[in-house]
């Protein structure tokens, strides 16, 4: 088979991937093309968590259509897994249905996977391929391939600014800094990450619903760090918890210092922390005076929630900037010029004092969108 033909099939593969975006978590985005004679008789991606996988689902695909998958070639985006959890593992499948070859993308981190499904097939005859298109396949899974080996979400800073760095006029003013094209993608971050994050200081100001508004979308977990349970229960994040998964991070309540008269005395916090859980909001304690970011990552990745959109404010983003937890940063810039010294920018907090001690970034992508430019960036 010619190599241009492998790599359209491969990116065929990656684009069917792409289609479980928001629905597999935690489980990785896998898509696979059975090819024979260089045709395509089956395809099949992993569509949500707890269904079949890209490999069984390309199968059953390639048998509804009446096709022999005997002898075939399979191009899949990540290495098939050899183990059983929600299903049954997929090398047993390619195996029984005579499979010749096995064209592998990624490699899965997996300790429960890795090597040993290449491994597992290779035995049994099957050929493989590994690491064809990998760089292409590898951007499908950065979220998976972070929380399988660290056990923690995967943490993204999303912020819109204006191009001389402010998130709001020194009145407090932010709606609207960023295009409508840009506040449409940002929909679509959160139908990917599972959990979408903010502050006590946001939820207040905006009283936001923080759900996903795009047509067939997936609503994230909420998550709110509110140390000392400050949010009303007449807010809309409460109001709303019934339906879409709602989690306040708080203090441990006898460890809580009074701060501008927020904190509550430990009975009314209790009172506050049951009134909010007939609402329907799970609540996390984590934390001694204020909310120990560090810890609540471990507890919300022990729910299998693989991922974080942080959408809150300076203050928060320092204080995960400064815990080591971002991975990522979405940075949507606006072609607007607010000015003000007062008016605040996307990092609070005391941040750095020596330009030798800067939280270091690398790109990786810069894009037009709408009127905005959209810079990612990676922690180094």
């Amino acid at each position: 088979m010619e190599n241009d033909s492998k790599e359209r099939f491969m990116r065929l593969a990656v684009a069917l991937a792409k289609k479980g975006e928001g629905r597999t978590n935690p489980n990785p985005l896998v898509g696979a093309v059975i090819v024979q004679e260089n045709q395509i008789i089956g395809q099949g991606w992993h569509h949500k968590y707890g269904d079949l996988h890209a490999e069984r689902d390309a199968l059953r695909d390639c048998r509804e259509r009446g096709n022999d998958p005997s002898g075939a070639t399979i191009f899949v985006t990540l290495e098939p897994c050899c183990h059983t959890g929600k299903q049954p593992p997929c090398v047993e499948a390619i195996v029984q249905a005579g499979i010749k070859k096995v064209v592998v993308g990624s490699r899965d981190p997996n300790p429960l996977v890795s090597g040993k499904g290449a491994a597992f097939l290779r035995e049994r005859g099957v050929e493989v391929e590994e690491d064809f298109l990998r760089s292409e396949c590898d951007t499908l899974n950065f979220i998976f391939f972070h929380y399988i080996t660290n056990r923690t979400p995967y943490v993204a800073l999303k912020y819109a600014m204006t191009a001389d760095g402010k998130i709001a006029t020194a009145a407090g003013k932010s709606k609207w800094i960023s295009s409508q094209e840009s506040r449409d993608f940002v929909h679509q971050l959160r139908n990917k990450y599972s959990c979408i994050m903010a502050g006590i200081g946001t939820a207040l100001a905006d009283d936001p619903l923080l759900t996903c508004r795009i047509p067939g979308g997936r609503n994230p977990t909420r998550v709110i760090c509110d140390s000392s349970l400050r949010l009303p229960l007449d807010s809309q994040l409460v109001q709303t918890a019934a339906e879409v998964p709602t989690i306040v991070a708080c203090a441990e309540p006898d460890c809580l210092q009074a701060q501008e008269g927020a904190a509550l005395p430990a009975q009314n916090f209790l009172q506050k922390e049951k009134a909010l859980a007939q609402k329907g909001v799970q609540i996390i304690r984590c934390g001694t005076k204020r909310v120990d970011l560090s810890i609540l990552m471990q507890k919300l990745g022990a729910q299998n929630l693989d991922s974080v959109l942080v959408e809150g404010g300076g203050q928060l983003n320092f204080s995960l900037l400064q815990a080591g937890l971002v991975q990522r940063v979405y940075s949507f810039v606006a072609p607007k010029i607010f000015g003000g010294a007062a008016a605040p920018s996307p990092v609070a907090g005391s941040g750095v004092l020596e330009v030798a001690d800067a939280f270091s970034l690398a790109q990786i992508d810069a894009r037009k969108i709408g009127s905005d430019v959209l810079i990612e960036y990676k922690r180094q």
